[in-house]
């Protein structure tokens, strides 16, 4: 009788010991560290860590990869993937026209947008008008370069150029500082994006 309970608790038990998937057990994963014990553990997996770059990486499934965020774990077949650890960085580039509020009134200032618009409109480079009108004494015909974050315009202007699609001409007021910019977006939003991910065989 007691060989028979005995029978019975293992058979009861044995499913809490079972394996944990491969699935499961980069959910449980988090970290550098982590990652690295389990491909040391599991070497019958192959597993290995995978350095992504959008743009360089241009298989369907590293295009698939890159598409995930941080913490993603997804299957293809029977290979099982872990986004271990991401960045991602969008610059953006324009021209601009600086008019200096503290050096002209209000109704000035929207003269001259209404004047540089309308050359803008009519034809003449953004470029030329830059060089006649804007106030900031920049050498480079209002190019800001590729720019991310505050470090180089302040934030309204980051924020309506990220807004605006390649060629838009708008305004860019930052009244605290009487600041004005007449901005025209040059090129499309470039996009930096690097991916860890750890790969492993099964499911």
């Amino acid at each position: 009788m007691k060989a028979g309970l005995t029978w019975i608790f293992l058979l009861l038990t044995t499913p809490m010991f079972a394996q944990l998937t491969v699935r499961e057990q980069f959910e449980k994963i988090k970290t550098p560290q982590e990652a690295q014990k389990f491909i040391d553990a599991n070497q019958p997996l192959k597993p290995t860590l995978l350095h992504l770059t959008l743009g360089k990486d241009t298989t369907l499934i590293d295009k698939r990869l890159l598409r995930q965020k941080k913490g993603d774990v997804f299957s293809v077949g029977y290979v099982t993937y872990l986004v271990l650890d991401g960045t991602e960085e969008v610059n953006y580039r324009s021209n601009y026209i600086f008019l200096d509020g503290s050096s002209l009134s209000p109704s000035e200032v929207d003269s001259l947008k209404k004047v540089i618009l309308q050359k803008a409109s009519e034809g003449t480079s953004f470029d030329k008008l830059s060089d006649q009108y804007t106030m900031d004494g920049n050498t480079t015909h209002g190019d800001t370069g590729w720019f991310f974050g505050e470090e180089m315009m302040p934030k309204e202007f980051q924020d309506a150029v990220q807004k605006h699609k390649k060629d838009d001409i708008f305004f860019v007021d930052v009244p605290e500082r009487q600041w004005h910019y007449i901005v025209k977006k040059t090129y499309d939003d470039q996009v930096k994006k690097e991916i860890t991910v750890l790969r492993a065989n099964g499911r």
